[in-house]
């Protein structure tokens, strides 16, 4: 009797799955866990599983080619991240139709195997592969003769479990290559139920013979999986803006940060606000704050990760309303003091405290005033006209305004000085005399006591006396002269006030007197009806004149 084996051709399988293990051992290797798919402790599998032996007996009935009803199952311990021991157990079952020349034989293959698991687990499936070794065995029954077999069986595979939930996988396939080698007793009994075609046919073969299996295993199924650890934190964002307060205009600079999202996905940031033109580049975006009012706004991304992942932010920056303070404004004089009559040019500057490169605020003046004098002015500065003004500070007025129509005052004070009015003779008292008469009498000295008084103090002032007659008093001509000179010869050796101080004069208008005036020094005496005249004072002390002298009574006749 001769046996053979029709399985896949054993070295290039078992070099297609050891590269293959080698391919799920790098890649778990490098691959970090996922926090969407993390590795349970415990995963339970249990499906359909096909065996394709691809065994037959030569001489007999018994073909193996195919055993298309089992059961597969299993449980795997992850001991470490991306490692685990995995108990296989399976069977696997054929009866022979009636058509078959063993019709009624059933023929059982079942495993049970241990050993080592390597995985990797992404977002959405597992990749797995194993090594297992334990039990193989192969029974036939109602055929008389043939004894159940156990040997050693070894299994090299792998698969994929697509995630379905946090606790179930679905496998849609496993691929193991089996590898056993066991020795049967002969066929000689034939089936215990057969029928006789049947029975002649087994009994041909007698003796006993080893048959390798090398067989592929299919396998289909649910993987629960158990200990999952729970849920890390949801994927969350914050968002901060720098700076927090400006002014319109000023730029503002934001930033999203995404947390507990899956470290192998690119994040992606979708950036909105409530206010100004926001640009956004990956995790920062700048926001052109130019036109907005003052109030708070908000900037803020919705962050995903091209999966399940997605968290949003927003943050708030304010829009400070910019100061509102006047403009201010000075100005000076120059110069700071005229004479009455000579101008004083005027000038200011003005300039708002609130201007800013990105926050233009012009200012003018205008709205020129003073206190006196006439002002004229164009932009920033004026002439300040002192013509026929009083003496003393006159105070100029500028108005700054600014473009929002604040508005200051500023001020600048020019002294005008009025020269003083030339030096004028006044008259200071007069002195009357008896008719007739040039005697200084003692009320006419009391007078000049005082004349003399005044000249004392003001050494630079000297007198001038003018005299005066009436057309009715004797010699009127030279008594308004002498009148003058005895005044003055009163003045000089009773006061004595230098002679050259004091000038003598006449009038005209008539009077019994004499005027006196007081010409301080710088001034003229030009009083009209007045001439000067230099002439002695007479004998008489202080100008008494000699009585006419009587007319002489005419002797009788006789």
């Amino acid at each position: 009797m001769s046996l053979r084996s029709e399985g896949f051709p054993v070295r290039v399988l078992l070099l297609a799955i050891v590269v293959g293990a080698i391919a799920i051992g790098t890649i778990t290797t490098a691959q970090a866990q996922s926090p969407d798919n993390p590795q349970p402790k415990v995963e339970v599998f249990g499906g359909y599983s096909l065996l394709r032996p691809g065994v037959n007996v030569d001489g007999t009935a018994l073909n193996l080619d195919a055993v298309p009803a089992g059961w597969g199952a299993a449980a795997t311990f992850n001991v470490a991240p991306h490692f685990g021991l995995t108990a296989d157990f399976g069977g696997h079952y054929k009866t022979f139709d009636p058509n078959d020349v063993l019709a009624g034989a059933d023929v059982h293959v079942g495993t049970i195997m241990f050993g080592p698991h390597v995985e990797t687990r992404t977002s959405h499936f597992a990749l797995f592969g194993e090594a297992l070794f334990g039990l193989h065995r192969v029974a036939v029954t109602n055929v008389t003769g043939v004894s159940p077999d156990n040997a050693f069986g070894l299994a090299v595979g792998g698969g994929v479990d697509i995630h379905v939930s946090r606790h179930v996988d679905v496998r849609p396939v496993q691929l193991d290559f089996m590898h056993s080698k066991h020795t049967f007793s002969s066929f000689g009994g034939g089936t215990t139920g057969g029928t006789a075609g049947v029975a002649a046919a087994a009994t041909t073969t007698t003796g006993s013979a080893d048959v390798t299996f090398n067989s592929l295993r299919y396998q289909a199924g649910i993987n629960f999986l158990l200990g999952v650890a729970p849920p890390g934190p949801p994927p969350s964002a914050s968002c901060s803006v720098d700076p927090m307060d400006v002014y319109a205009g000023e730029p503002v600079s934001a930033t999203a940060r995404g947390m507990n999202f899956n470290p192998k996905r690119t994040l992606s940031y979708n950036w909105s606000g409530s206010g100004g033109k926001l640009t956004g580049k990956g995790s920062t975006a700048s926001i052109d704050t130019t036109g907005l009012a003052p109030g708070s706004y908000t900037a803020g991304a919705t962050i995903t990760d091209g999966h399940k992942g997605e968290a949003s932010c927003r943050a708030t920056f304010n829009i400070k309303e910019r100061p509102k303070n006047p403009p201010r404004i000075s100005c000076s004089a120059n110069p700071r003091s005229v004479l009455a009559g000579t101008p004083s040019a005027i000038s200011c500057s003005c300039s708002s405290p609130d201007n800013a490169p990105d926050y233009p605020v012009q200012a003018s003046i205008g709205n020129w005033s003073a206190t006196g004098g006439r002002i004229s002015g164009s932009g920033n500065t004026a002439t300040l006209d002192t013509t026929g003004a009083s003496a003393g500070p006159i105070t100029a007025t500028a108005t700054c305004t600014d473009s929002r129509g604040l508005s200051s005052r500023a001020t600048a004070s020019v002294n005008v000085e009025v020269p003083p009015a030339p030096p004028q003779a006044s008259k200071l008292n007069e002195i009357g005399f008896a008719r007739n008469s040039a005697r200084v009498d003692n009320t006419a000295k009391a007078i000049l006591d005082d004349v003399a008084l005044r000249l004392q103090r003001e050494a630079d002032a000297r007198a001038v006396i003018v005299g005066f007659a009436e057309p009715k008093e004797l010699k009127p001509s030279t008594l308004a002269a002498q009148r003058a000179a005895n005044a003055k010869e009163y003045l000089t050796k009773e006061k004595g006030i230098d002679p050259s101080r004091i000038e003598t004069r006449t009038g005209s208008g008539g009077g019994m007197k004499a005027d006196i005036w007081i010409v301080p020094a710088g001034a003229s005496f030009n009083e009209p009806g007045t001439e000067v005249v230099n002439v002695p004072p007479t004998k008489v002390p202080y100008g008494r004149h000699a009585a006419p002298a009587r007319k002489k009574k005419k002797a009788p006749t006789q």
